[in-house]
């Protein structure tokens, strides 16, 4: 089986295919010729994911899934959520995004928040979701070089380093993304 994963973000697609089992090869949108820009324009992140496996699907024609991913901070009603990697502007900056959280929270005692991914997968002419969420907190500073993204201002529940300070196998079992894509294995696996 080979399915297509609708991304150009590097690292997302290293952190999806040590999740993906060895029978299904993976193609990256550069494996199939897709360079241009897939619409991210819905506004919510569940809306985002299935508009970027639909528009693999009609204009490559492969079998796809996508996912979107969003930081939601609960003082901040939910904010960055559906616009997290655009937060502090269109140059999509992970530092500025960052830089713009933490100044946004400066006053704030509340620092509760969670990562959520929605994949949606395009296969067989059927369209189904799978949701992953890592409930955590905002931390007052950036700790960690590993991971990419708000990874360096989340800590997961029950954890007292970032997601940028623990290896990628950990925060593949305790991460929004890893849990998202592990019911979309089970999925594969059962109408195999």
């Amino acid at each position: 089986m080979q399915l297509v994963f609708a991304t150009n973000n590097l690292n997302k697609l290293k952190e999806v295919q040590s999740l993906i089992p060895q029978h299904i090869k993976l193609l990256s949108l550069k494996d199939i010729g897709c360079f241009e820009d897939v619409p991210e324009t819905q506004n919510t992140i569940e809306g985002n994911a299935i508009q970027k496996a639909e528009y693999i699907k009609e204009h490559y024609g492969y079998d796809c899934f996508a996912d979107d991913t969003g930081l939601e901070v609960t003082v901040l009603h939910n904010e960055p959520g559906v616009f997290s990697a655009r937060y502090a502007g269109a140059q999509r900056d992970a530092n500025d995004n960052m830089n713009l959280l933490l100044a946004n929270l400066k006053e704030k005692d509340n620092r509760q928040a969670q990562f959520k991914t929605v994949v949606a997968l395009h296969l067989n002419g059927k369209l189904e979701t799978f949701t992953g969420i890592c409930k955590g907190e905002i931390t007052t500073e950036k700790h960690g070089e590993k991971g990419f993204g708000y990874d360096p201002i989340f800590k997961a529940e029950g954890y007292t380093k970032t997601f940028a300070e623990i290896s990628l196998e950990e925060k593949n079992k305790i991460g929004h993304r890893g849990k998202a894509v592990k019911l979309l294995v089970t999925y594969l696996k059962e109408i195999n």
